[in-house]
């Protein structure tokens, strides 16, 4: 699943029906593939939106990094 998301992540364009073979063949649901993509999805696109708005993290995010 960690390998789908990096490249659902850094190459999308490239993610094919046989990475979704394989999360099935490890045990996913079609239920738990479609949750695992719209959430890698969600992630990146709010962090894009928020680096194409120039949004600075608030201290306190620093003091647990």
């Amino acid at each position: 699943m960690l390998d789908y998301a990096v490249k659902l992540t850094r190459a999308p364009e490239s993610v094919s029906e046989r990475d979704v073979e394989r999360l099935r063949e490890v045990g996913l649901t079609d239920g738990e593939i479609l949750d695992t993509c719209q959430v890698v999805a969600y992630y990146n696109f709010v962090n894009r939106m928020a680096q194409g708005l120039g949004v600075e993290l608030e201290e306190y995010w620093g003091e647990s990094a």
